[in-house]
């Protein structure tokens, strides 16, 4: 017989392996619910987008065989448009063999990604297919691509292997849009989703790792694309990857093109932009400066944004020397001040035309672009400022009281490009709610009208010009080569300076006027406006004030139209 003891072992021991038991079951089924719960294939795991937010910096790259000819990639292909309107410059039929001349004997994918290292940047996205329906990898879904080409090697895999080796993270660049293809938005349109879910599939399969996916497809929908069932496979096959918001479904960011984004921190962008005016290459292209390029990278990461630079390289498969040049530039720049712009978060100072500001952990870096006065005067926060210092080097003195934060530097101490203040705080940045910082200009908010918009939309209208958001503007439809800008301050003011700001430097005669009972007088003009345009004159007194654009190149595009009232003599004891 057992003992009591015995006894009381044996119940504890079954009732111990009851409640094991019971535990495992219950375990088994929490197991079983979580492996049944519907992956969310829509859109990428938070962890990963925060590692591709963080990288801040990308080289896009538009490339094919339109390269012999110096002209757009897709849009100066001629025929038929299926979905869009308008027809380029060079006829399909010639278009469509270029392949058969195209022959890069130059290109080199381990010197692209260094390039794009030596930039500082840290992934790369390419052109695996655009519009023009040319596949720039072994596709066998198509035998236009490039490995039928005298060339014959498969570019998107030797740019796989030299991302790889590198460190690089890798994109590729895929257009839904396909105006060569013969069943693309036809009865048989069946059979080229077929096609782009094939092309997908070879994509994500045969290159290793990817890291982003990046659509391009002209506002079509998900239907258009089937794209549900395509982000699914596309992100079985890549479980890491980001995709963009052109595939037909918002997905993991926006993407602002040929423009900075706005200030926008509850969901990630990116702007893409290139280095030059043309996405593929051209023949002595204006190529953006130093000054541009940084501050456009500044621009884009002070509004919680990444930039995807492009570059357009040339038909012998180089990049061209002085992109390399420029984008090295940008890498020397980033080897000094790398840590304001990596890893940091756009705010809490919205950006403006004074500059921007970015933060990590208990610090702040004000980046000032431009000094329209000798002091920047930013909004209060709720953190003390316990420390500061000027990066791109001298001194500063920063005052900070209840309703502001006031600094300046000294004149010699000041950088063309960017001026970077340090500011230390006693707890987090990121507890600081953006705030945006006032021009000061008496245009901001008035009623403004204009003689053209382009395409009649509100998004582009006048009043986009003087809201006091650098990354709104006014534009004009693209055959306009006069036009004006007119704002009513509501009430006669008293100005004597002008800042304008306008995209792709198109003007070439312009005058400021002002109206006089029904005569509108002149009292500065001028031949060029630029991306950062600023006179001083004589004080004017009026109500209405006018951009009258006499000659053009193009349809003018105007950021911010910003006049100020004279400055206030200080006041002596």
């Amino acid at each position: 017989m057992k003992t009591n003891k015995q006894l009381k072992y044996s119940l504890a021991v079954c009732l111990g392996l009851v409640v094991c038991s019971i535990a495992a079951c219950s375990l088994n089924q929490a197991v079983a619910a979580e492996s049944k719960k519907p992956k969310d294939y829509l859109r990428a795991a938070p962890e990963n987008v925060k590692k591709w937010r963080e990288m801040k910096f990308g080289l896009f790259i538009h490339w094919g065989p339109v390269s012999l000819k110096g002209t757009e990639i897709g849009w100066s292909r001629g025929g038929e448009r299926r979905g869009r309107g308008g027809k380029g410059s060079i006829p399909a039929e010639e278009y469509d063999n270029l392949y058969k001349q195209f022959n890069p004997v130059k290109f080199n994918a381990d010197e692209w990604v260094q390039i794009a290292k030596d930039a500082g940047m840290k992934y790369l996205v390419f052109t695996s297919k655009h519009h023009d329906g040319f596949s720039m990898f072994d596709s066998k879904h198509t035998n236009y691509k490039i490995t039928n080409s005298p060339f014959k090697r498969d570019v998107v895999k030797e740019l796989a292997d030299a991302c790889h080796k590198a460190g690089l993270k890798l994109g590729y660049y895929y257009s839904p849009v396909d105006w060569y293809h013969p069943d693309y938005r036809t009865e048989t349109h069946s059979k080229y989703i077929e096609f782009l879910h094939g092309q997908l599939r070879e994509i994500c399969t045969n290159y290793g790792k990817i890291d982003i996916i990046w659509f391009d497809g002209l506002g079509g929908s998900a239907k258009d694309w089937d794209s549900e069932p395509l982000f699914k496979m596309i992100r079985t096959l890549q479980p890491h990857v980001i995709i963009n918001n052109r595939g037909g479904l918002p997905a993991d960011h926006d993407t602002p093109e040929q423009r900075v984004g706005k200030f926008q921190n509850d969901r990630p962008w990116e702007t893409c932009m290139t280095i030059c005016r043309q996405w593929a290459w051209k023949p002595n292209d204006q190529m953006k400066s130093l000054k541009q390029c940084i501050q456009t990278l500044v621009r884009a990461v002070g509004g919680d944004g990444n930039l995807l630079f492009n570059v357009g390289p040339m038909p012998d498969g180089r990049i061209e020397p002085r992109q390399v040049e420029r984008l090295k530039e940008m890498g020397q720049w980033l080897k000094k001040y790398g840590q304001t712009i990596y890893a940091t978060r756009g705010g809490p100072f919205k950006s403006g035309s004074w500059g921007a500001s970015t933060h990590k952990d208990n610090t702040i870096y004000v980046h000032v672009l431009n000094w329209s006065d000798d002091t920047i005067i930013l909004p209060p926060i709720p953190k003390r400022i316990v420390a500061n210092s000027v990066l791109t080097g001298g001194t500063a003195t920063v005052k900070q009281a209840e309703d502001a934060i006031e600094i300046s530097v000294p004149k010699t101490h000041r950088r063309e490009i960017d001026t970077i203040i340090e500011l230390k705080l006693d707890g987090p940045a990121s507890q600081i709610s953006p705030r945006a910082i006032l021009s000061g200009s008496l245009t901001a908010g008035k009623k403004a009208t204009a003689s053209n918009v382009y395409g009649n939309s509100r998004g582009y209208n006048a009043a986009k010009a003087v809201d006091d958001d650098p990354a709104t503007r006014w534009a004009t439809n693209s055959v306009t080569k006069q036009a004006w800008l007119e704002i009513d301050l509501g009430k006669p003011m008293t100005f004597d300076r002008v800042k304008i700001s306008e995209e792709y430097d198109r003007v070439q005669k312009f005058q400021l006027q002002f109206k006089a009972g029904d005569t509108w007088t002149t009292f500065a003009e001028g031949t060029k406006i630029g991306s950062n345009y600023s006179k001083q004159f004589k004080p004017v007194t009026a109500r209405h004030v006018r951009l009258n654009i006499l000659d053009a190149t193009d349809g003018p595009t105007i950021w911010e139209f910003q006049l100020f009232a004279p400055k206030k003599e200080a006041k002596t004891k």
